[in-house]
């Protein structure tokens, strides 16, 4: 059984982030605008990863043009990586925007707003599409960015919060490419 949701985690996450959309407005109704951006990071981000990831063409698309054919992001990684990795980071800065200050929401937010132009850089660079491209420009931008500038607005939102943001989401992907690498040097 854990190998079919590692296999197709992804197809849940779609659905349960169509879902989530379609209950925001029974869950949301006493939020603040800030605090609605921050938690519609998690479902339009389930809605990228479906563009991303359905019928692995993340992995495909890396193992490619990082692993010259090699397989250096497998299915159990591409797994970790956005299920706990985005869902599971999403949820810590929904609950730590609801509980200890909407600041902390940005963690979400740049996890979504870096990962867009993580994406357009890498369309940009190889003058191509990207699995995920599409929904990073549709989706991501307008709602990332609404979401940046809506949470930052907060009266009490302190640049520590966006650093802290920042940081994580870097970090976060920045790992990602640090594990393809050493799947790389560790497969050559």
């Amino acid at each position: 059984m854990i190998k079919r949701l590692i296999e197709h985690w992804v197809y849940g996450g779609f659905l349960a982030g169509l879902l989530f959309l379609a209950l925001t407005p029974v869950f949301a109704w006493q939020w603040t605008a800030a605090m609605t951006l921050v938690f519609l990071q998690l479902p339009v981000y389930m809605i990228h990863q479906f563009e991303e990831h359905d019928d692995g063409r993340f992995a495909a698309a890396i193992n490619a043009l990082l692993g010259r054919g090699r397989i250096v992001l497998d299915d159990t990684a591409v797994f970790v990586i956005n299920v706990p990795g985005v869902w599971g980071v999403n949820a810590i800065s929904i609950w730590l925007a609801f509980a200890a200050g909407i600041g902390w929401g940005l963690i979400g937010v740049y996890l979504t707003l870096v990962n867009a132009l993580a994406h357009i850089g890498q369309a940009i660079r190889l003058r191509a599409y990207n699995p995920g491209l599409v929904t990073a420009v549709l989706l991501f931008l307008p709602v990332g960015l609404l979401a940046a500038f809506t949470v930052g607005a907060e009266p009490t939102v302190t640049t520590t919060h966006h650093v802290v943001g920042l940081l994580v989401a870097v970090a976060i992907h920045a790992a990602i490419i640090v594990y393809v690498f050493s799947r790389r040097r560790s497969a050559s």
